[in-house]
Protein backbone atom coordinates (compact mmCIF):
# COMPACT_ATOMS: atom_id res chain seq x y z
CA UNK A 1 0.00 0.00 0.00
CA UNK A 2 1.39 3.46 -0.78
CA UNK A 3 2.31 6.03 1.85
CA UNK A 4 0.04 8.77 0.62
CA UNK A 5 2.16 11.72 2.09
CA UNK A 6 5.13 9.96 0.43
CA UNK A 7 3.58 9.71 -2.94
CA UNK A 8 2.46 13.38 -2.43
CA UNK A 9 5.93 14.76 -1.60
CA UNK A 10 7.22 12.65 -4.53
CA UNK A 11 4.33 13.76 -7.25
CA UNK A 12 5.54 17.66 -5.96
CA UNK A 13 9.15 17.03 -6.82
CA UNK A 14 8.41 15.32 -9.81
CA UNK A 15 5.99 18.46 -11.00
CA UNK A 16 9.27 20.93 -9.92
CA UNK A 17 11.53 19.12 -12.02
CA UNK A 18 9.33 18.73 -14.99
CA UNK A 19 8.93 22.48 -15.02
CA UNK A 20 12.72 23.05 -14.60
CA UNK A 21 11.71 25.05 -11.38
CA UNK A 22 15.22 24.81 -9.87
CA UNK A 23 16.52 26.33 -12.80
CA UNK A 24 13.69 28.85 -13.01
CA UNK A 25 14.46 30.06 -9.66
CA UNK A 26 18.13 31.17 -10.64
CA UNK A 27 17.09 32.97 -13.80
CA UNK A 28 14.56 35.08 -11.89
CA UNK A 29 17.64 35.81 -9.71
CA UNK A 30 19.71 36.73 -12.84
CA UNK A 31 16.63 38.75 -14.14
CA UNK A 32 16.31 40.56 -11.27
CA UNK A 33 20.10 41.48 -11.01
CA UNK A 34 20.61 42.63 -14.47
CA UNK A 35 17.59 44.44 -14.23
CA UNK A 36 18.20 47.15 -11.48
CA UNK A 37 22.10 46.70 -11.43
CA UNK A 38 23.17 46.34 -14.92
CA UNK A 39 19.97 48.25 -17.33
CA UNK A 40 18.54 49.95 -14.55
CA UNK A 41 21.31 51.70 -12.85
CA UNK A 42 19.86 54.90 -12.45
CA UNK A 43 17.20 53.94 -10.59
CA UNK A 44 16.87 53.97 -6.83
CA UNK A 45 15.99 50.71 -5.12
CA UNK A 46 12.53 52.00 -3.55
CA UNK A 47 11.39 53.46 -7.30
CA UNK A 48 12.21 49.88 -8.05
CA UNK A 49 10.69 47.55 -5.82
CA UNK A 50 7.15 49.86 -6.31
CA UNK A 51 7.41 49.49 -10.42
CA UNK A 52 4.71 46.60 -10.34
CA UNK A 53 5.06 46.73 -14.58
CA UNK A 54 8.29 45.69 -14.12
CA UNK A 55 7.82 43.01 -11.52
CA UNK A 56 4.82 41.80 -13.55
CA UNK A 57 6.81 41.50 -16.90
CA UNK A 58 9.30 39.48 -14.77
CA UNK A 59 6.21 37.18 -13.19
CA UNK A 60 5.28 36.60 -16.77
CA UNK A 61 8.84 35.53 -17.69
CA UNK A 62 9.19 33.17 -14.76
CA UNK A 63 5.45 31.70 -15.47
CA UNK A 64 6.70 31.67 -19.21
CA UNK A 65 10.13 29.44 -18.62
CA UNK A 66 8.23 27.12 -16.18
CA UNK A 67 5.81 26.59 -18.99
CA UNK A 68 8.63 25.74 -21.39
CA UNK A 69 10.61 23.65 -18.97
CA UNK A 70 7.37 21.54 -19.03
CA UNK A 71 6.57 21.10 -22.84
CA UNK A 72 10.36 20.57 -23.02
CA UNK A 73 10.66 17.60 -20.53
CA UNK A 74 7.25 16.45 -22.58
CA UNK A 75 8.90 16.14 -25.94
CA UNK A 76 11.87 15.08 -24.38
CA UNK A 77 10.69 12.38 -21.87
CA UNK A 78 11.85 9.07 -24.06
CA UNK A 79 15.38 10.46 -24.08
CA UNK A 80 15.39 11.33 -20.57
CA UNK A 81 14.95 7.79 -19.29
CA UNK A 82 18.47 7.16 -20.47
CA UNK A 83 20.05 10.19 -19.61
CA UNK A 84 18.24 11.12 -16.51
CA UNK A 85 16.71 7.89 -15.34
CA UNK A 86 16.12 9.06 -11.43
CA UNK A 87 14.58 12.42 -12.66
CA UNK A 88 12.15 10.45 -15.04
CA UNK A 89 11.39 8.08 -11.94
CA UNK A 90 9.87 11.12 -9.87
CA UNK A 91 8.19 12.80 -12.67
CA UNK A 92 6.45 9.45 -13.38
CA UNK A 93 4.65 9.99 -9.76
CA UNK A 94 2.73 12.45 -11.89
CA UNK A 95 0.45 12.06 -14.91
CA UNK A 96 1.91 13.08 -18.56
CA UNK A 97 -1.75 15.06 -18.82
CA UNK A 98 -1.17 17.14 -15.78
CA UNK A 99 1.94 18.13 -17.00
CA UNK A 100 0.51 19.46 -19.90
CA UNK A 101 -2.55 20.76 -18.07
CA UNK A 102 0.05 22.91 -15.72
CA UNK A 103 1.64 24.19 -19.30
CA UNK A 104 -1.39 25.42 -20.66
CA UNK A 105 -2.50 26.81 -17.66
CA UNK A 106 0.92 28.16 -16.87
CA UNK A 107 1.32 29.98 -20.23
CA UNK A 108 -2.59 31.48 -20.18
CA UNK A 109 -1.93 33.03 -16.93
CA UNK A 110 1.32 34.53 -18.07
CA UNK A 111 -0.69 35.98 -21.07
CA UNK A 112 -3.50 37.38 -19.31
CA UNK A 113 -0.94 39.50 -16.88
CA UNK A 114 0.62 40.19 -19.90
CA UNK A 115 -1.95 41.58 -21.58
CA UNK A 116 -3.04 43.61 -18.62
CA UNK A 117 0.48 45.46 -18.65
CA UNK A 118 0.13 46.51 -22.35
CA UNK A 119 -0.43 44.90 -25.93
CA UNK A 120 3.28 44.91 -26.34
CA UNK A 121 4.41 42.74 -23.59
CA UNK A 122 1.08 40.47 -24.40
CA UNK A 123 2.67 39.87 -28.08
CA UNK A 124 6.40 39.73 -26.50
CA UNK A 125 5.60 36.73 -24.46
CA UNK A 126 2.76 34.98 -27.19
CA UNK A 127 6.14 35.04 -29.28
CA UNK A 128 8.42 33.40 -26.76
CA UNK A 129 6.18 31.07 -25.59
CA UNK A 130 5.81 30.01 -29.24
CA UNK A 131 9.10 29.39 -29.74
CA UNK A 132 9.78 27.61 -26.72
CA UNK A 133 7.02 25.25 -27.77
CA UNK A 134 8.25 25.31 -31.65
CA UNK A 135 12.01 24.20 -29.98
CA UNK A 136 11.06 21.45 -28.45
CA UNK A 137 8.67 20.14 -31.03
CA UNK A 138 10.94 20.47 -33.86
CA UNK A 139 14.23 22.60 -33.69
CA UNK A 140 15.08 20.78 -30.74
CA UNK A 141 16.72 18.23 -33.31
CA UNK A 142 17.92 20.41 -35.90
CA UNK A 143 21.71 20.29 -36.58
CA UNK A 144 23.87 23.55 -34.60
CA UNK A 145 20.36 25.15 -34.63
CA UNK A 146 19.00 23.12 -32.14
CA UNK A 147 22.10 24.90 -29.91
CA UNK A 148 21.63 28.29 -31.46
CA UNK A 149 17.71 28.34 -30.12
CA UNK A 150 18.41 27.22 -26.85
CA UNK A 151 20.82 29.80 -25.81
CA UNK A 152 18.56 32.43 -27.69
CA UNK A 153 15.57 31.53 -25.66
CA UNK A 154 17.25 31.41 -22.53
CA UNK A 155 18.39 34.97 -23.03
CA UNK A 156 15.22 36.11 -24.67
CA UNK A 157 13.55 37.61 -21.24
CA UNK A 158 16.79 39.57 -20.47
CA UNK A 159 16.74 40.68 -24.06
CA UNK A 160 12.92 41.97 -23.41
CA UNK A 161 14.08 43.89 -19.98
CA UNK A 162 17.00 45.57 -22.47
CA UNK A 163 14.29 46.62 -24.51
CA UNK A 164 12.06 48.52 -21.90
CA UNK A 165 15.24 50.04 -20.33
CA UNK A 166 16.89 51.10 -23.80
CA UNK A 167 20.27 50.49 -22.29
CA UNK A 168 22.08 49.99 -25.16
CA UNK A 169 25.82 50.10 -24.68
CA UNK A 170 29.03 48.45 -25.91
CA UNK A 171 29.32 47.12 -22.80
CA UNK A 172 26.27 46.01 -21.95
CA UNK A 173 26.70 44.25 -26.23
CA UNK A 174 29.95 42.31 -25.19
CA UNK A 175 28.45 40.95 -21.74
CA UNK A 176 25.58 39.78 -23.48
CA UNK A 177 27.85 37.89 -26.31
CA UNK A 178 30.05 36.50 -23.66
CA UNK A 179 26.97 35.13 -21.70
CA UNK A 180 25.83 33.67 -25.44
CA UNK A 181 29.13 32.18 -25.76
CA UNK A 182 29.55 30.90 -21.99
CA UNK A 183 25.90 29.17 -22.28
CA UNK A 184 26.30 28.05 -26.09
CA UNK A 185 29.65 26.22 -25.21
CA UNK A 186 27.91 24.62 -21.71
CA UNK A 187 25.18 23.07 -24.21
CA UNK A 188 27.50 21.53 -26.69
CA UNK A 189 29.76 20.09 -23.92
CA UNK A 190 26.42 18.88 -22.79
CA UNK A 191 25.55 17.23 -25.66
CA UNK A 192 29.09 15.43 -25.78
CA UNK A 193 27.43 13.48 -22.59
CA UNK A 194 24.32 12.65 -24.28
CA UNK A 195 25.34 12.02 -27.80
CA UNK A 196 24.31 8.38 -27.36
CA UNK A 197 21.04 8.64 -26.87
CA UNK A 198 20.60 11.87 -28.98
CA UNK A 199 21.76 9.47 -32.00
CA UNK A 200 19.33 7.13 -30.77
CA UNK A 201 15.83 9.25 -30.75
CA UNK A 202 16.75 11.62 -33.81
CA UNK A 203 18.35 14.76 -32.15
CA UNK A 204 21.32 15.90 -34.26
CA UNK A 205 23.82 17.60 -32.77
CA UNK A 206 27.21 18.90 -33.08
CA UNK A 207 28.53 15.96 -30.82
CA UNK A 208 26.77 12.94 -32.80
CA UNK A 209 27.21 14.30 -36.41
CA UNK A 210 30.73 15.79 -36.17
CA UNK A 211 34.13 13.93 -35.23
CA UNK A 212 35.20 14.20 -31.58
CA UNK A 213 38.29 15.93 -32.80
CA UNK A 214 36.32 18.62 -34.33
CA UNK A 215 33.56 18.99 -31.55
CA UNK A 216 36.52 19.86 -29.46
CA UNK A 217 37.94 22.10 -32.03
CA UNK A 218 34.16 24.25 -32.34
CA UNK A 219 34.16 24.10 -28.32
CA UNK A 220 37.80 25.56 -27.91
CA UNK A 221 37.08 28.43 -30.29
CA UNK A 222 34.59 29.26 -28.97
CA UNK A 223 36.21 29.77 -25.83
CA UNK A 224 38.66 31.58 -27.73
CA UNK A 225 35.64 34.33 -28.55
CA UNK A 226 35.14 34.51 -24.75
CA UNK A 227 38.60 35.03 -24.02
CA UNK A 228 38.74 37.81 -26.76
CA UNK A 229 35.26 38.61 -25.21
CA UNK A 230 36.43 38.88 -21.49
CA UNK A 231 39.40 41.38 -22.80
CA UNK A 232 37.68 43.44 -24.57
CA UNK A 233 35.27 44.05 -21.05
CA UNK A 234 38.54 44.53 -19.40
CA UNK A 235 39.56 47.07 -21.79
CA UNK A 236 35.87 49.05 -21.81
CA UNK A 237 35.94 48.95 -18.01
CA UNK A 238 39.57 49.25 -16.77
CA UNK A 239 40.32 46.85 -13.66
CA UNK A 240 38.69 49.02 -11.12
CA UNK A 241 35.53 47.18 -10.42
CA UNK A 242 34.15 43.90 -9.37
CA UNK A 243 33.10 42.88 -12.22
CA UNK A 244 36.30 43.95 -14.34
CA UNK A 245 37.87 41.46 -11.91
CA UNK A 246 35.69 38.76 -12.70
CA UNK A 247 36.31 38.83 -16.06
CA UNK A 248 39.85 38.91 -16.14
CA UNK A 249 39.32 35.65 -13.90
CA UNK A 250 37.20 34.23 -16.36
CA UNK A 251 40.38 34.06 -18.83
CA UNK A 252 42.09 31.70 -16.32
CA UNK A 253 38.82 29.69 -15.64
CA UNK A 254 38.16 29.46 -20.14
CA UNK A 255 41.61 28.45 -19.98
CA UNK A 256 40.96 25.65 -17.52
CA UNK A 257 38.06 24.86 -20.02
CA UNK A 258 40.17 24.22 -22.83
CA UNK A 259 42.24 22.56 -21.25
CA UNK A 260 39.10 19.91 -19.85
CA UNK A 261 38.15 19.81 -23.32
CA UNK A 262 41.78 18.33 -24.62
CA UNK A 263 41.54 15.63 -21.46
CA UNK A 264 39.78 13.03 -23.26
CA UNK A 265 38.06 11.76 -19.90
CA UNK A 266 34.27 11.43 -19.49
CA UNK A 267 35.46 12.88 -16.42
CA UNK A 268 36.86 15.71 -17.48
CA UNK A 269 33.52 17.03 -19.85
CA UNK A 270 31.27 16.48 -16.16
CA UNK A 271 33.71 18.74 -14.17
CA UNK A 272 33.93 21.37 -17.14
CA UNK A 273 30.17 21.26 -17.34
CA UNK A 274 30.02 22.53 -13.81
CA UNK A 275 32.81 24.37 -13.43
CA UNK A 276 31.57 26.55 -16.59
CA UNK A 277 28.31 26.21 -14.82
CA UNK A 278 29.35 27.49 -11.33
CA UNK A 279 31.42 30.53 -13.29
CA UNK A 280 28.53 31.59 -14.76
CA UNK A 281 26.61 31.60 -11.39
CA UNK A 282 29.60 33.29 -9.58
CA UNK A 283 29.10 36.29 -12.43
CA UNK A 284 25.68 36.83 -11.08
CA UNK A 285 26.59 37.48 -7.44
CA UNK A 286 29.76 39.47 -9.02
CA UNK A 287 26.88 41.33 -11.03
CA UNK A 288 25.39 42.11 -7.68
CA UNK A 289 28.06 43.13 -5.72
CA UNK A 290 29.17 45.15 -8.37
CA UNK A 291 26.14 46.60 -8.61
CA UNK A 292 25.87 47.33 -4.66
CA UNK A 293 29.28 49.19 -4.67
CA UNK A 294 28.23 51.25 -7.37
CA UNK A 295 25.14 52.44 -6.14
CA UNK A 296 27.51 52.88 -2.27
CA UNK A 297 29.88 55.10 -4.47
CA UNK A 298 26.92 57.11 -6.17
CA UNK A 299 25.25 57.14 -2.64
CA UNK A 300 28.60 58.21 -1.22
CA UNK A 301 29.02 61.06 -3.95
CA UNK A 302 25.94 63.08 -3.73
CA UNK A 303 26.18 62.95 -0.32
CA UNK A 304 29.45 64.65 0.07
CA UNK A 305 28.23 67.09 -3.30
CA UNK A 306 25.38 67.72 -0.98
CA UNK A 307 27.89 68.88 1.89
CA UNK A 308 30.12 71.18 0.08
CA UNK A 309 27.30 73.42 -0.95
Amino acid sequence: MKNPILYRISQLIGFLLGARFFVTVLLTFALYVSTFFLFNQEESLRNFVFDFKVHGIIFCAVLSILAGGIINQFYDREKDQLTKPFRTRLQSFFKQKYFLYAYLLLNLFSLTIAFLISPRVFFFFLIYQFLMWFYSHKLSKILIINNLTFVSLTLYPFFGMLMYYQTFSMNVFLMAVFIFLMLLIIDIIKDTLTKNADRVFGYRTIANVFHKYTTRGIIVVLLIFAQICSMLIIHQKGLHSIMSYYFATSIFVQILSVYLVLNKTKYSKFANLNVLRIWLLIGIFAMLANGIQQKYELRKAKYELRNTK
